[in-house]
């Protein structure tokens, strides 16, 4: 891939943040804070970032304990549409401790999509060390080392809660990502935020929160329009003001449900109505 300079970084990034800038609008951060979110370096990602990125921000990392977790359980998303008493426990437990957890992940691509998920992987997520949705189990056979990063100010408030996934059998990042909850206009209630940093900007998704039979627990990216829950592109304008790209056609949902002694997930990914992947996960209590 073609380097174009420290500010355009790789051809392929800029050319997508140009995307972003033609296709999308304009905005004052001030009129969007549920938009704000970590902006990545042209030269990568990795598994380190938000150590960095801390440390730049004049943050310090906390301490790790065994007891880390996304949010602090799902109270946080308590709100008109979604009653967290209603889900299991141990879903609770898992968002609420998430690095007492282990996790194991297969995926499944559909068909022809294979061919995108390669080409992202290959231009774009390996370079980066960031988004590299599995192509195959086999990437995955070693499993996944997972880890909180939480982001103190100098008062000892955590400010920021990251989460890292790296594939033990590549020793790729597989997802780096900040996490939290968010209010924003397009739903009644608080909702997961999730921040995916990238050079120049970031990729934000936005899951609303519903109670599923059985004690169980979605988060879905079902809206229409710009403010609802989705998935969002943004790329730095100039301080204070972003372009950012709402995407309709862009579609998530990570479903789990209690079973025995684990909590089973299923993550599905879909592009105007069709399934491209799904993504399942087995979360059990570390021994």
């Amino acid at each position: 891939m073609v380097w174009i300079g420290e500010r355009r970084g790789h051809a392929f990034d800029w050319f997508t943040q140009r995307w972003v800038q033609a296709t999308g609008q304009r905005r004052a951060l001030a009129e969007v804070r549920w938009l704000c979110g970590p902006v990545g370096s042209v030269h990568g990602i990795g598994a380190d970032f938000f150590e960095r990125w801390g440390e730049a921000q004049g943050l310090t990392v906390v301490p790790p304990t065994s007891d880390d977790g996304l949010v602090e359980g799902l109270d946080a998303l308590k709100g008109p549409r979604f009653d967290p008493a209603a889900v299991h426990p141990s879903i609770d437990d898992f968002y609420a401790r998430t690095a007492a957890f282990d996790l194991k992940i297969d995926s499944r691509w559909s068909g022809p999509f294979l061919l995108g998920g390669w080409l992202i992987a290959r231009l774009f997520a390996r370079r980066l060390a960031q988004l590299n949705m599995p192509l195959s189990n086999r990437s995955l056979r070693g499993g996944v080392e997972s880890r909180i990063v939480r982001l103190a100010d100098a008062h000892g408030v955590v400010r920021h809660t990251a989460w890292v996934r790296t594939s033990v059998q590549t020793g790729l990042p597989v997802f780096v990502g900040q996490y939290g909850t968010v209010t924003i206009p397009g739903h009644e209630g608080p909702c997961i935020k999730v921040v995916f940093p990238l050079p120049n900007g970031n990729a934000i998704i936005v899951l609303r929160p519903r109670v599923d039979p059985g004690g169980g627990l979605s988060l879905v990216s079902d809206g229409r329009r710009f403010g609802d829950p989705g998935f969002y592109f943004t790329v730095l304008a100039k301080p204070g003001e972003i372009w950012t790209r709402y995407l309709p056609t862009m579609k998530e949902q990570l479903s789990l449900q209690a079973q025995d002694d684990a909590v089973i997930a299923r993550h599905r990914f879909r592009v105007f109505g069709l399934p491209f992947l799904e993504l399942g996960y087995r979360i059990t209590p570390k021994t």
